[in-house]
C-alpha cells in the first residue's frame, strides 16, 4: 500500500497542482491531506476545489477551523507581535475570498482518521492527537509525550511545514511538511509517500514501512507576485514562499 500525504497546501493552487501531477507518476494507492487548505496565499476556492475534485480523504487544519468557523484567529503561536499582525491579515483576506459552500466544507472536515493497510495502524492529524495547533517538530519533548501515548503503528502529522520521519520504539512519527509554504529554506513543494509492504506469513515477517520524502519544483513565482499584487496580504508572505523559510 503505498500512501501519498500532502499537508499545508494554503491557497497555493499551484504547488498543489503540480504535486497531484508527481503523484501520478509515482503508483500511488491512495492521497491523504493533513490539513491547512486555505490561509496565506491567493487562492483558497481554488485548493479546496481540486480537494474536492480528486476526491482527497482531508483532515481538518488550524487555518481550516479558523475560516470555517469564523474565527479571528488561525490559532498558530506567533511570539512576534508582527507576525501575529500578518497572520490576521491573512485571515482577513481569506475570509473574505473564500465562498459560503468552501467554508462549510472546511467546517466539516474530520479532526482524524484512523486507517489500517497490511495490519499497520495510521492515525491522520493535523497537529497531533492533543491539539490540532501543536507542533510536533523533529525530536520535541512535544513529540515524545504524543507518541508514548499513541495506541496506533503510525502517526501522520502536518503543521510544522518540515516533513521527516522518525520511530519512536517500534512506533512511527511521521510529518507530511507543506506542499504550498514550505520551511526547508527551498521553494519546492514537498510531500511525503508512505509504503507499507506485505508481511509474509510463512517467514513470521510482519509488515514493513518505509518513507520517502519527495520535493517537487513548481513555478514559485506566479503564487508570490499575486500575493505582492493583493491589496491585503504582506508582501513578506511572498518572500516566504521563494525562500522557503519560516522567517
Amino acid at each position: 500500500m503505498r500512501i501519498a500525504v500532502i499537508s499545508d497546501i494554503h491557497s497555493n493552487v499551484y504547488a498543489l497542482d503540480e504535486v497531484l501531477v508527481d503523484i501520478q507518476k509515482r503508483n500511488i494507492d491512495m492521497i491523504v491531506c493533513t490539513g491547512d487548505l486555505v490561509g496565506y496565499a491567493t487562492r483558497p476556492n481554488e485548493v479546496i476545489q481540486t480537494i474536492k475534485k480528486e476526491k482527497i480523504l482531508t483532515i481538518m487544519g488550524n487555518y481550516d477551523d479558523a475560516i470555517g468557523n469564523f474565527k479571528i484567529i488561525c490559532g498558530c503561536d506567533y511570539p512576534d507581535p508582527k507576525d501575529a499582525e500578518k497572520a490576521g491579515l491573512s485571515m482577513h483576506f481569506t475570509g473574505q475570498n473564500t465562498t459560503d459552500e468552501n467554508k462549510a466544507y472546511l467546517r466539516n472536515l474530520p479532526k482524524d482518521a484512523i486507517l489500517t493497510f497490511n495490519n499497520k495502524t495510521i492515525r491522520f492529524v493535523h497537529g497531533s492527537t492533543r491539539i490540532i495547533n501543536e507542533y510536533l517538530k523533529e525530536n520535541s519533548i512535544q513529540a515524545d509525550e504524543v507518541m508514548g501515548e499513541l495506541n496506533e503503528d503510525i502517526l501522520v502529522c502536518g503543521h510544522t511545514h518540515i516533513p521527516y520521519a522518525k520511530y519512536y520504539g517500534e512506533k512511527l512519527l511521521v510529518n507530511a511538511g507543506s506542499v504550498g509554504k514550505p520551511k526547508t529554506n527551498n521553494s519546492n513543494a514537498n510531500y511525503v509517500i508512505i509504503d507499507i509492504n506485505n508481511g509474509d506469513e510463512l517467514a513470521k515477517k510482519d509488515s514493513s514501512v518505509e518513507v520517502e520524502i519527495i520535493e517537487v519544483p513548481y513555478d514559485f513565482e506566479k503564487i508570490a507576485k499575486e500575493i505582492e499584487e493583493s491589496e491585503i496580504l504582506p508582501n513578506d508572505f511572498a518572500r516566504l514562499i521563494r525562500e522557503g523559510s519560516s522567517k
